[in-house]
């Protein structure tokens, strides 16, 4: 396989914690509409609105917290008082306005990284909040490229490609999602680390397939990854 000479990384849950946050709030709103639905109603509901609203309203807070508004009309036939609406979205400010919290060793096995190859950010999501993410993270400086996307797909990353002059087969792509990070970018002639977090958004759920097995390599955290790109080479 060709030399790593460019290596693309995610940023919600692979270099900062995000989904946790998602979760918690989800618990919140979760125990608002107990009256209404139980638990798994409300869960299964919801993730079936994203998918729906995923075309119009993209990745990120606002599409969860427009989806999850309707949810809750929908679960309660109307009902849903608007002091629990004001609730929800008083939880949604808080997930805007929540510090950026940078996973554990990332800061320096970036540094490290950065001192022998070319870095690319590739992250999707609300376009301001991704932003204000990246210029909080502190890490921006180390990237020459900041890519923030509606979505990640083959095409996504042949763009990046292209604007890096790079050939797939000199592409890493590092990310905690099989289906956005991962394999898109094996599909088209790059590899892939997957380093999966403790929770993973059910519409990001993907097996990998056996056909690309050889190109994807999966590690526990971040911090393994300057050893592993000996093997990936």
């Amino acid at each position: 396989m060709a030399r790593v000479e460019l290596i693309g990384l995610d940023g919600d849950d692979t270099l900062w914690h995000s989904e946790r946050y998602f979760a918690t709030t989800q618990e919140r709103i979760r125990s608002l509409l107990a009256p209404w639905a139980d638990a798994e109603t409300f869960d299964e509901a919801l993730l079936a609105t994203e998918r729906a609203n995923l075309a119009r309203f993209g990745y990120g807070v606002k599409g969860f917290l427009l989806s999850t508004i309707e949810t809750a009309i929908e679960l309660t036939a109307g009902r849903v008082p608007a002091t629990a609406i004001g609730h929800i979205i008083g939880w949604g400010k808080d997930l805007l306005d929540h510090p950026v919290e940078l996973l554990d060793g990332v800061a320096d096995v970036l540094a490290e990284l950065a001192s022998s190859h070319r870095l690319v950010l590739v992250t999707k999501g609300d376009l301001f909040h991704q932003e204000t993410k990246v210029a909080s993270s502190g890490l921006a400086g180390l990237f020459e490229a900041v890519h923030i996307v509606s979505e990640k797909d083959p095409d996504t990353y042949r763009r990046v490609l292209d604007a890096a002059g790079v050939e797939p087969a000199a592409f890493v792509m590092v990310g905690n999602s099989l289906r956005s990070d991962v394999l898109p970018a094996a599909e088209i002639g790059a590899r892939g680390v997957h380093v999966p977090y403790q929770i993973t958004w059910g519409l990001e759920q993907a097996e990998l397939p056996e056909s690309l097995m050889g190109r994807v390599v999966q590690l526990d955290r971040l911090t393994q990854l300057p050893g592993a790109l000996g093997r990936l080479q």
